[in-house]
């Protein structure tokens, strides 16, 4: 019994040195993270793994550096032809305003014919701003003025039940349609004639939209006083602007340097102002006589 518990305890002896361990299921990769318990690689290792593999790729730091430079290039065209069709300083310019002006302006354009000095005034070779210079044009009254007349042709058309949004469309895209065209007109004429003057579109669109004062003092009168205080205002307003318009894009247009020119030049400068001047009354009556019945 002896011997056979002997030789029992020497097999189990020499079985568990025999016995190989276990071949693992998975590689050790646990060289590459750090440690953490389980063999799991720590949070975000493999992240950082794959970000540094892609800015140490030559070719991934080339695409990066190529597409900020395309950025970078197409902000600086973007900037270049916003500046280019559209000054910002240049539209502060006419948008330079204060109470006082606005309500002297707006007493000019209704009643020019008692104001004398015409002139646009400068200081060091710089038009001062409207809220300086009554004489300068603006654009503030031409956009406030052209809000008003929409919201009130949406109000005459209320009243007489036939309001709706597309004629109401129509009616705002008309009068600004007709404003683009007439100034579109008035720089052609103004190359034609080789009028060398500080007339800009800018310019020629501020003189072009005054004629919204007009129309919302007509438009007021015919819905107040029915269809005879309509044309009393039209007539008014319709003169008035034309004045106005004749004396401003003269002495703008034909200014000292276009004096001393030849004569047949200097008539077609005074022709393209009369023009522009008889045109008024003709757009001012189209854009409101639907609205007054």
């Amino acid at each position: 019994m002896a011997y056979h518990s002997g030789y029992g305890a020497h097999g189990s002896k020499h079985r568990a040195r025999a016995a190989p361990d276990p071949p693992p299921l998975f590689d050790d990769t646990s060289g590459g993270y750090s440690s953490q318990p389980g063999g799991y690689p720590a949070p975000g290792a493999d992240v950082a793994f794959n970000v540094n593999h892609l800015l140490g790729d030559p070719m991934a730091n080339v695409a990066m550096a190529y597409g900020s430079s395309i950025a970078s290039h197409g902000k600086d065209m973007v900037h270049k032809e916003l500046h280019r069709f559209v000054s910002v300083n240049k539209l502060k310019y006419f948008f330079a305003v204060d109470t006082a002006y606005v309500a002297k302006k707006l007493g000019l354009l209704v009643f020019p014919y008692t104001h004398q000095n015409w002139e646009v005034q400068y200081s060091r070779d710089v038009p001062l701003p409207p809220r300086q210079d009554l004489n300068a044009p603006d654009l503030y009254i031409p956009t406030m003025a052209f809000i008003t007349y929409v919201l009130l042709a949406g109000m005459a058309l209320g009243i007489q039940k036939r309001f709706s949004p597309e004629v109401l469309g129509l009616c705002a895209s008309t009068a600004l349609v007709w404003v683009v065209m007439e100034v579109l007109a008035l720089l052609l004429g103004l190359y034609l004639a080789t009028v060398r003057s500080d007339l800009s579109t800018f310019h020629l669109l501020a003189y072009s939209g005054y004629k919204y004062v007009g129309m919302i003092l007509s438009v007021l009168t015919g819905l107040l006083f029915g269809s005879d205080g309509y044309y009393v205002a039209l007539a008014w307003t319709s003169s008035a602007l034309m004045y106005f318009i004749v004396r401003s894009l003269r002495t703008a247009a034909l200014g000292p340097d276009s004096m001393g020119g030849p004569v047949p030049r200097q008539r077609l400068q005074l022709y393209l102002t009369l023009g522009a001047a008889a045109f008024q009354p003709l757009i001012i009556y189209w854009l409101t006589f639907h609205l007054v019945r």
